[in-house]
């Protein structure tokens, strides 16, 4: 299934989309359905009533508001692990164990939503398409083998960054976390829908030039590796968002340099989810 947070008769609603259509299912909320568990997501899949036009639609982010800081990894492709560490001339080395940091939850923006660029803050705005998991089920030092079955769906997230903070502060959260930096949707896409998370080709394009194109095949620690290390001691909560890392072709290292500017359209695709389009204001 293809679940969307939309506008819908003044708030927002869980809504399915099929074909062309979205079906609303009033008085649920998508957090509400991911903790409510398989039984709940059956339930929706028997959902009758009017649909509205997709393409009128207004989708948010289809968890508008997390529970807590969207979670992601860095350096998780071979290739940009190199490009980073060349741009900043340092040796290039891969990461032994997965990188995460956070973003923070008003960093969450739409599918189509603006993404300010506020020239006070940040001069070196940057963008990263990547694929993100959704986490399904409460759980705790989960097993690789068993990582996949707390999975409830995927999305798309531009892990939008402000390089020069990153820069600045010496580590990711701030530059990660400005207001709109957070994109993602256009829905999440469940499990049943997707046979291999780790064959998906992961795009961005700029102003409709292609800036990034790869494949989650190339993800250094695929998902089962990343949820065992990260419940490690460590308690993941239905709904939870992990973004599991970008692929070379960032702007920042290239040559020269490459940073958005208001007026920009960045698109971020991964093939069986969809496409996110965002302008930069």
């Amino acid at each position: 299934m293809r679940l969307v947070t939309f506008m819908h008769q003044g708030s927002a609603t869980l809504g399915i989309v099929r074909g062309e259509t979205v079906a609303p299912a009033p008085g649920q909320t998508m957090l509400g359905l991911i903790a409510a568990g398989p039984s709940a997501l059956a339930a929706l899949r028997g959902l009758t009533g009017p649909a509205v036009p997709l393409a009128g639609a207004q989708l948010l982010a289809p968890i508008p508001e997390p529970r807590r800081n969207i979670m992601c990894v860095g350096l998780n492709y071979a290739d940009h692990a190199r490009e980073s560490a060349l741009a900043k001339g340092q040796p290039v080395s891969l990461p032994k164990v997965p990188v995460f940091f956070t973003k923070a939850t008003s960093a969450v923006n739409g599918p189509y939503g603006d993404i300010p660029c506020d020239a006070g803050a940040t001069a070196e705005l940057d963008f990263e398409a990547e694929l993100a998991v959704i986490i399904g089920r409460r759980g705790k030092n989960i097993s690789a083998s068993e990582a996949m079955q707390f999975v409830f769906g995927y999305t798309v997230i531009d892990d939008v960054s402000a390089r020069d903070l990153q820069s600045a502060h010496g580590q990711f959260f701030k530059g990660k976390s400005l207001d709109g930096a957070c994109p993602m949707g256009p829905w999440i896409v469940t499990t049943d829908e997707i046979a291999n998370p780790h064959a998906l080709a992961v795009r961005c394009r700029v102003n409709g030039v292609t800036k990034q194109d790869s494949s989650t095949s190339q993800l250094i620690f695929k998902i089962p590796a990343l949820l065992e290390s990260l419940s490690r001691g460590m308690t993941l909560e239905p709904g939870d968002v992990l973004a599991t890392g970008t692929p070379a072709g960032v702007g920042f290292a290239r040559t020269p340099p490459e940073f958005l500017k208001p007026g920009d359209v960045v698109e971020c695709e991964v093939d069986g989810i969809g496409v996110i389009r965002n302008r930069v204001v």
